[in-house]
């Protein structure tokens, strides 16, 4: 063969022979990437939208409610600060900041503590630790009216079975719902019942959480329970305790079932609430407008709390 005076290089042995150049993959990842990203965008989108139209656009058609006079056959006007100036001049207006304040306040005693001091009897037992779980957070699966209606026969002058058990042991009977002294904090405990057992649970997750270690060198220091109580259990769980006295006083404030079915506002105005007022302005008077400025006025003092627990649980994370 003729040489040409152009060297092939010689290729050594075991050497791969030529690969082809491998075909580029980056659009087809892209394209991958592209379509997973649409899809998620998607599902967020759609979640967007539910709470757009369920969430955010009532809060606000609401506000601006609250600056109109709410007319549905000719049209709403605007009346500026109205509204607010009538609820000011509403004798009512008062008394159901004060009557929801009372409220909130008794349900923190009530609907605060005990459900912290069953979780500790509860985090005590050994046996049948379940069952009494269950029957704790019982009440949480029955419905709200049907609760207050169960109570509401509890609560019966005559014969309720309240005043059945205290004519048995000769004690003298209450009007549990007819006095404008007992009628509130008789709907108080309806509730601290009816609410209790998902606080009782969130606090026993809490308390099995602490270290075993803790109550072993607090019992060989000779602390008894109260001391348990006080020095180990509380300083361990402070933080899950300030976060559910923040969400208790948001819902508590927004109390509506008990004294809608159980009294509805008496007697006397003695449980008329801001959440009742709210019904009775829109549904009982027709008039939107005022009962939007209530609720706008609701919504602020609710903020603030909401603001707390949202700093609280931020600096929880820190």
């Amino acid at each position: 063969m003729a040489a040409t005076g152009i060297k092939t290089p010689p290729r050594h042995a075991g050497s791969p022979p030529e690969a082809r150049t491998p075909r580029p993959r980056t659009t087809t990842r892209r394209r991958r990437n592209l379509r997973e990203h649409l899809t998620a965008y998607g599902f967020l989108c759609a979640a967007l939208v539910v709470f757009a139209l369920f969430s955010w656009w009532p809060i606000v058609r609401n506000t601006l409610l609250g600056f109109q006079q709410v007319n549905f056959a000719t049209g709403n006007t605007w009346v500026g600060l109205a509204n607010f100036q009538r609820l000011l001049d509403d004798p009512l207006f008062l008394t159901a900041w004060r009557n929801t304040g009372l409220f909130t306040l008794y349900a923190l005693v009530l609907g605060f503590a005990v459900p912290f001091l069953t979780a500790v009897l509860l985090n005590e037992f050994r046996y049948a630790r379940a069952y009494f779980r269950v029957l704790v957070y019982l009440p949480v699966m029955l419905p709200p009216v049907v609760v207050a209606l169960m109570w509401k026969w509890f609560y019966d002058p005559g014969p309720g079975l309240f005043n059945e058990i205290l004519r048995s042991l000769g004690l003298p009977t209450s009007n549990w719902l007819d006095s404008s002294a007992t009628s509130l904090i008789s709907l108080v405990i309806v509730s601290t019942w009816a609410n209790m057992g998902t606080t009782t649970l969130i606090y026993l997750a809490a308390l099995q959480t602490i270290p075993g270690e803790l109550y072993e060198a607090a019992e060989l220091d000779g602390a008894g329970l109260w001391q348990r109580l006080r020095h180990v259990t509380v300083p361990q769980t402070r933080f899950v305790l300030l976060v559910l006295l923040l969400l208790q006083i948001v819902a508590t404030m927004q109390v509506f079932t008990e004294p809608y079915v159980m009294t509805g506002g008496g007697p006397e105005d003695s449980t008329v609430t801001v959440m009742f007022l709210v019904y009775r302005y829109a549904f009982v008077y027709n008039d939107f407008g005022t009962a939007s400025a209530l609720s706008l006025l609701l919504l602020l003092v609710l903020g603030v709390f909401s603001a707390l627990y949202l700093r609280v649980t931020r600096a929880g994370k820190e």
